[in-house]
């Protein structure tokens, strides 16, 4: 709870795609993704009992599996951002893969799959680069910039099937869209959908705290700015100016800043007396240490802390998702297996101590299945120029 003054964090291929086998006699003549394959892994942290207790439930592990598949992640976040930087415009994308969390890269270049191979990573070869991928991602959020789609809830980059996907619950409306958009069509794949998200945010709502005495919704991570200390949130939970307190009616702060829609994001700065400490309530009666914000992979294991529903995990399914909600389109979401409710919004996402974004919407439930978004923290940070608290 927020009443003791200190801000623990509430909520604190495509077909014809080939895979590379190791070749006899294949050159391994690029030593910068040699030396990409062989970033030492970080040094793990202890991980906390609820958060294994969580991935074992919600991801069907074993202990040791939920704790090695922390490390795993751990290590392939290191190994993408290098290879990502060796690869330059033959990367992408990647991905971990099975109950051993292993890292495929997706390369558009022969050559420097069997360099991977060769040097014992798993590599497949496809169309398109992640580049280009990304440009007709954003030519999609540019067409939907001055009206939101009919009947087109979401698209996004899916690196496994090497495509754009876009969401659709009337063809011919999205269709006339995808004209609009000027968009290559031979990167697009539309997919049948029902599904509405919608923000999370509602008179319900992680730590949670209050918006004008109204609203409820759940803290993402302590920040400073200055010396000065906060949180991040979503933006759809309140407005510059607005007033948050905590559960037992004292007083946090003001929004100095919030983006809704366009992002979803706000930060909230704390008056005298608070303290940004770096802890997502577990609902277990502990908390999780951040001690980060290295991006989880596709594929990777990620859990969310909210005020309505708790501690729940499951699994990154993309990058850079765009969702169009009724209110607008919000860009460069993360999409996930992950369940959340009304009240859940802007609670934190982490993956083991690393945080990864604040809640933002989603369409189902915690009783029957969903999937929700949120909006990585690491953009946050910079806009308002913030500093996560770690420990």
């Amino acid at each position: 709870m927020l009443r003791i003054r200190a801000l623990a964090v509430a909520a604190a291929l495509a077909s014809g795609a080939l895979t590379a086998a190791p070749a006899v006699g294949a050159p391994t003549d690029d030593p910068s993704i040699a030396a990409a394959l062989a970033t030492a892994p970080a040094r793990p942290a202890a991980a906390p009992p609820a958060l294994l207790h969580a991935l074992q439930r919600d991801l069907g592990l074993s202990p040791q599996a939920a704790a090695d598949r922390l490390a795993h992640e751990g290590r392939a976040a290191g190994v993408r951002t290098a290879l990502a930087r060796a690869l330059g415009d033959r990367w992408a994308g990647a991905w971990v893969d099975g109950p051993d969390a292993t890292l495929v890269v997706a390369t558009t270049d022969a050559s420097a799959a069997r360099t991977v191979t060769a040097h014992g990573g798993r590599a497949t070869v496809v169309r398109h680069s992640l580049a280009a991928l990304d440009g007709a991602r954003s030519a999609l959020d540019r067409a939907s910039s001055a009206a939101a789609p009919d009947a087109t809830p979401l698209w996004y980059v899916d690196v496994r099937a090497n495509t754009v996907v876009v969401r659709s619950a009337d063809a011919a409306r999205t269709d006339a869209f995808l004209r609009q958009s000027g968009v290559d069509r031979t990167l697009v794949r539309v997919e049948r959908s029902t599904a509405a998200p919608r923000p999370l945010a509602d008179l319900r709502g992680g730590d949670a705290y209050y918006i004008d005495n109204a609203a409820r919704c759940s803290i993402g991570f302590p920040v400073t700015q200055g010396g000065q200390p906060g949180f991040v949130s979503a933006g759809h939970c309140g407005q510059p100016g607005s007033n948050a307190t905590a559960a037992d009616g004292s007083s946090i702060g003001t929004f100095q800043g919030s983006t809704f829609p366009g992002n979803d994001y706000s930060w909230v700065a704390a008056g005298p007396g608070w303290s940004a400490q770096p802890q997502v309530n577990d609902y277990a009666g502990g908390a999780v240490t951040v001690s980060g914000s290295a991006e989880q992979s596709v594929g990777g294991s990620v859990c969310r802390s909210g005020s309505t529903t708790g501690w729940h995990c499951g699994t990154v399914q993309e990058l850079n998702a765009t969702v169009n909600y009724q209110e607008g389109s919000v860009y460069g979401l993360t999409r996930t297996t992950v369940c959340a409710e009304p009240g859940d919004s802007g609670g934190s996402f982490i993956s083991g101590n690393q945080a990864q974004g604040v809640t933002s919407g989603g369409s189902g439930d915690c009783t029957s299945g969903g999937e929700t978004y949120f909006q990585p923290v690491n953009p946050i940070l910079g806009t308002y120029g913030l500093t996560l608290a770690t420990g």
